[in-house]
């Protein structure tokens, strides 16, 4: 599974519960390019409800406990109230291999922790003062591979061989 996420340089993930105003131009089409790959779209529920998901290049699943509003806005949203490796397994099965995770943070650390991200794209914004930060090197040293590249505004992250790291 590919997942990405972009966060400010404080590590905030959000700003205005979401992360529209974090996203550079550079972020946007590299998101965007990936997105287009995609067999599938996941994101949780509080992203699914903060996030604008009216449209989707490809089948969104809504990860929650609750079903969404966006199920009425989007013909191609599905919710499913499963665990990660439940969701993973339905997801290939029903759409393929290539699934691209959109988060949110908590979502990501979750199949993080559980060794289920092949490849994390990190985008570093010079965004600062928003919300929900997240340690942006706790992110890093899941991975064994880091690729850097920079643009004027975005650092660019491609993190590639998952380490399960001990709790």
């Amino acid at each position: 599974m590919l997942a990405s996420l972009v966060v400010g340089a404080d590590g905030s993930t959000t700003f205005n519960q979401s992360s529209r105003a974090l996203s550079t131009t550079g972020d946007r089409e590299r998101f965007l390019a990936r997105r287009r790959l995609a067999d599938c779209i996941l994101v949780g529920g509080n992203t699914a409800r903060n996030e604008s998901y009216s449209r989707t290049p490809a089948p969104l699943v809504i990860i929650s406990h609750s079903q969404p509003e966006l199920l009425a806005i989007n013909p191609i949203a599905q919710w499913w109230n499963l665990g990660p490796e439940e969701t993973i397994t339905r997801a290939s099965k029903e759409f393929g291999q290539h699934i691209h995770c959109e988060g949110g943070a908590n979502l990501l650390h979750h199949f993080l922790s559980l060794g289920l991200i092949d490849t994390m794209e990190l985008s570093v914004t010079s965004f600062v003062g928003g919300e929900n930060a997240i340690d942006i090197q706790a992110i890093l040293q899941n991975f064994k591979t880091i690729e850097r590249t920079k643009d004027a505004d975005t650092t660019f992250y491609t993190c590639t061989q998952p380490i399960m790291l001990q709790k």
